[in-house]
């Protein structure tokens, strides 16, 4: 990944951290087997289950470490959602324990991964590793629109196949006039593969400008492809977007380090992997994909958003900031209200499809305050020490994290990933990278 820091990491054992990132897609990817329906909910806990065995080691056994810097802002969010619990509303003890649970399993891994992760050279193996994994995402969702009869799943969701209008909302023309569901990739939902295409993408350019044999410098750059083509076809148009900007960000930081040239490569391999994957994509999908993302410039950014995400987010801060400033309770949204909700109509159920609004609903606006908080304070800590001169190996590493970071932080405006795997992945990043820096003798800057 480095002139410093080589994928192989030949003198370091595989460990629990290893382990872990490819347990993030393989455990989701058994929904991928015909008859896991019947065991969705063990199956998709069993993801955030794994992150919270590693919390209670860290609870029981680890050794201490210097804390990062978003520690007190995460305890902070940690403690409010506890005290939410005695909120008059919280549906049940049962449904505001599955929430708190969710949101523990998330934030977690910034505790215990400092403990697993102990050098720039892991943490490279760590990046190949998760480019393996998002790009078999990818590779799986674009083979999902090429042959479907061989590649799409048995059964979906039954959350998208018994609602009302089942799959038509996630169908759309392909060129030859074919019906193509949004490819789901190593999931049961239509549309998921977006999720890791980005990381696929992202990484997989990174990679290929990187000094590594020429073999997984060709296949990342195959990946790197896949993961824009999984998109596109996918319709995701936030995903494209936030792709773009992680991409921009990781360029700039390059720069910012006196990598110029890398830098440069960097953005121009970017801009043709874009186009040529664009130009492949159009020719399963059609004049469908040309039209959906052609979209984003037909109008000006805030009116493109305004029409998808914008009413939920307006709705947040019209309607729910003065009905529940302080939180409307636990439960009421998302797999707690699910799985462990209650028919009773005096605490019904609120539809969260962003971020915000499962913030507000959970904590109202202390929420939103102390989990941006976090974010903000995240963020400037993988900066100043992708910036560290003397460090470049940790430099390096920082600047990939950063960037990684950088999707989850901008999809709270569209999505939920912070109680999704996506934000496991999050605080798993950050937190590998505090114990590589105090390892370096490091405290985040």
């Amino acid at each position: 990944m480095s002139t410093a820091a080589p994928v192989a990491a030949a003198g370091i054992p595989w460990g629990f951290a290893e382990i872990f990132v490819i347990s993030q897609t393989a455990l989701p990817a058994l929904l991928y087997l015909p008859g896991s329906q019947a065991f969705r909910l063990p199956i998709r806990f069993s993801a955030f289950a794994i992150s919270l065995i590693a919390f209670a080691w860290y609870q029981l056994a680890a050794p201490s470490m210097p804390r990062p810097r978003m520690h007190p802002w995460v305890l902070a969010v940690l403690s409010l959602l506890g005290l939410m619990l005695l909120h008059p509303q919280t549906v049940t003890l049962t449904a505001g324990m599955a929430q708190i649970g969710v949101y523990l399993a998330v934030i977690a891994p910034l505790f215990w991964a400092p403990h697993f992760v102990k050098s720039p050279e892991q943490m490279a193996r760590l990046f190949w590793i998760l480019l393996l994994c998002s790009g078999a995402n990818a590779v799986v969702g674009v083979l999902q629109v090429y042959d479907p009869a061989r590649w799409l799943p048995q059964e979906f969701s039954r959350v998208v196949t018994q609602s009302t209008i089942g799959l038509g909302a996630v169908t759309y023309v392909g060129a030859n006039g074919q019906q193509i569901v949004r490819p789901p990739g190593l999931f049961d939902t239509p549309g998921a593969v977006a999720g890791p295409a980005m990381f696929a993408a992202l990484l997989g350019l990174i990679f290929t400008v990187s000094p590594i044999p020429f073999w997984k410098r060709a296949l990342s750059l195959v990946l790197a492809g896949c993961g824009f083509g999984a998109i596109y076809l996918s319709q995701v148009r936030i995903s494209l977007v936030v792709a773009v900007l992680m991409l921009a960000v990781y360029g700039m930081v390059l720069f910012r380090q006196g990598r110029s040239a890398r830098s440069s490569k960097f953005g121009l391999l970017a801009v043709g992997v874009l186009i040529i994957s664009f130009s492949l994509a159009l020719t399963v999908g059609g004049a469908s994909v040309a039209e959906r993302f052609k979209t984003l410039f037909a109008d000006d950014p805030l009116a493109v958003y305004q029409q998808a995400r914008g009413a939920q987010l307006k709705y947040t801060f019209a309607e729910l900031l003065y009905q529940y400033p302080f939180g409307a309770g636990l439960g009421r949204w998302g797999m707690a209200a699910g799985y462990f909700g209650s028919s009773d109509p005096n605490i019904p159920p609120i539809w969260a499809e962003i971020q915000f609004t499962g913030w507000m609903i959970d904590g109202g606006v202390l929420l939103i305050g102390l989990y941006l908080g976090a974010l903000i304070t995240t963020a400037r800590s993988q900066f100043n020490l992708a910036r560290l001169a003397h460090y470049p190996r940790l430099g390096t590493c920082a600047a990939v994290v950063l960037a990684s970071g950088l999707g989850p932080a901008i999809m709270i405006i569209s999505f939920t990933p912070f109680v999704a795997q996506i934000g496991i992945q999050y605080w798993f990043l950050a937190g590998a990278l505090h114990g590589v820096a105090c390892r370096d003798g490091v405290q985040d800057a």
